[in-house]
């Protein structure tokens, strides 16, 4: 399969067009962690991690709708909760 750029776009062999992304992907850890960032860390689903903010005090940031939670307030706040797990 011979494959020609076009900008955003690739030519397949059969001359169909495929999109293709060109998003890089940055090596350095996200300053904020989005709500699944924090359910996969967690091991919970989204929705435990929205319970966590709205019931349980997990700080976040408010950047327009999106929810955001920064890596050392969600250390701060799991240490915090230590001995509720124990």
């Amino acid at each position: 399969m011979t494959l020609l750029c076009r900008g955003a776009l690739v030519l397949g062999a059969k001359g169909g067009y495929i999109k293709v992304s060109k998003k890089k992907h940055s090596t350095t850890q996200p300053l904020l962690l989005s709500v699944a960032d924090v359910a996969v860390k967690l091991g919970v689903c989204r929705q435990t991690v929205y319970n966590f903010i709205y019931h349980e005090g997990l700080p976040t940031v408010q950047v327009g709708r999106i929810r955001r939670v920064h890596p050392d307030s969600l250390e701060d706040w799991i240490r915090g909760h230590e001995h509720q797990i124990a």
